[in-house]
């Protein structure tokens, strides 16, 4: 590796969710405070190859993949990718890392999902730090539509989903008998 190259992840990780797995890779400290990276529309996790190594190293930052970018799967065909459903993709993530509380570094898209992540679930958001991201401007009745409908539709999703059983595979075999 060269003088001035920038070390890869500590690891890649692959989150299992209803149509398929959510890609992310890691660097830093696993004890350090959490920091998930969301990237822009037409990008993915890679895009924080070359600043991650360039900040702190005493934190633990975890780059996500959007469903359908990068290395994560598509949605099933006909469902729509809207800005909620990429809230709740956050919300599914850090689940999956346990995390309760993190920080937010969001580009441009990604800025605007985690903007929208921090209005709908605050207490879980140390810090939200924009890169080429528009500033979310609400109206206060916005941000109460925010904390009460949007919040309460994305935990019931996601407790409709915890509680059905997981789909089984079969082989060939067992589809023929």
């Amino acid at each position: 590796m060269g003088e001035n190259a920038a070390p890869g992840p500590i690891s890649e990780l692959k989150l299992a969710v209803p149509w398929g797995h959510i890609a992310a890779k890691a660097w830093g400290s696993l004890q350090g405070p959490p920091v998930l990276c969301l990237h822009g529309w037409l990008d993915n996790a890679n895009s924080f190859d070359r600043l991650i190594p360039l900040l702190p190293q005493d934190f633990y930052y975890v780059a996500m993949d959007f469903g359908g970018h990068g290395l994560s799967s598509h949605y099933s065909p006909g469902v729509p990718y809207y800005q909620q459903t990429f809230v709740s993709e956050i919300r599914r993530v850090v689940a999956a890392l346990k995390w309760n509380r993190f920080s937010i570094l969001g580009h441009s898209f990604g800025g605007i999902v985690g903007g929208m992540f921090s209005c709908i679930f605050p207490e879980m958001v140390n810090k939200l730090i924009l890169l080429d991201s528009p500033l979310l401007l609400l109206e206060s009745n916005e941000v109460e539509n925010l904390l009460t409908y949007k919040r309460r539709a994305i935990e019931h999703m996601l407790q409709v989903e915890a509680s059905q059983e997981p789909s089984s595979v079969l082989s060939l075999k067992q589809l023929l008998q």
